[in-house]
């Protein structure tokens, strides 16, 4: 079995001309919600074995936020640079090329290919992913090659909201 974590960024910042929207960081919200999703990831005793990131400075430090909740070392973080950007079949493309020698995999990256993405992987439909969102697919194989919506089960969304006192 192949289980696959889909996470949308936390809230960036739009509060600084001059900066492209590769270098957004995050807000007071995104630097909130990203540790608080990783808390309730590891609350579910998540065991990554491999964490992607897009490298927009808004999804790496979601990610770099989500790792230190799950004790994941920061500097195994893969930054694909495809991820930004990505298109629905580009980012299809990507996790059906991760190594088959990982089963769990968290992908951090944008809307709308997030959402997109859920969407075509997944036998249920999700609605819009919103910031800092997570899916959990579980894909029946071996292969991530095979990863697809008919042998896929939609395991969990879980979102910042859930999470609010």
């Amino acid at each position: 079995m192949k289980i696959l974590y889909l996470m949308r960024h936390a809230k960036s910042s739009w509060n600084f001309d001059g900066l492209s929207d590769k270098e957004r960081p995050l807000n007071n919200r995104g630097r909130t919600d990203a540790p608080q999703m990783g808390q309730a990831l590891a609350e579910r005793n998540i065991q990554l074995d491999l964490l992607v990131s897009s490298p927009a400075v808004r999804a790496l430090s979601t990610a770099a936020l989500v790792a230190k909740e799950l004790n994941y070392p920061p500097e195994r973080i893969q930054v694909l640079d495809g991820i930004y950007e990505a298109d629905l079949d580009r980012l299809v493309g990507i996790v059906q090329e991760l190594p088959d020698d990982v089963n769990s995999v968290l992908l951090v990256g944008h809307n709308p290919t997030i959402t997109d993405t859920v969407n075509y992987l997944s036998p249920s439909a999700v609605h819009e992913m919103t910031t800092a969102a997570v899916v959990c697919l579980h894909f029946q194989t071996e292969h991530w090659a095979d990863a697809h919506r008919h042998n896929a089960e939609l395991y969990f969304v879980d979102t910042p909201k859930n999470h609010e006192d």
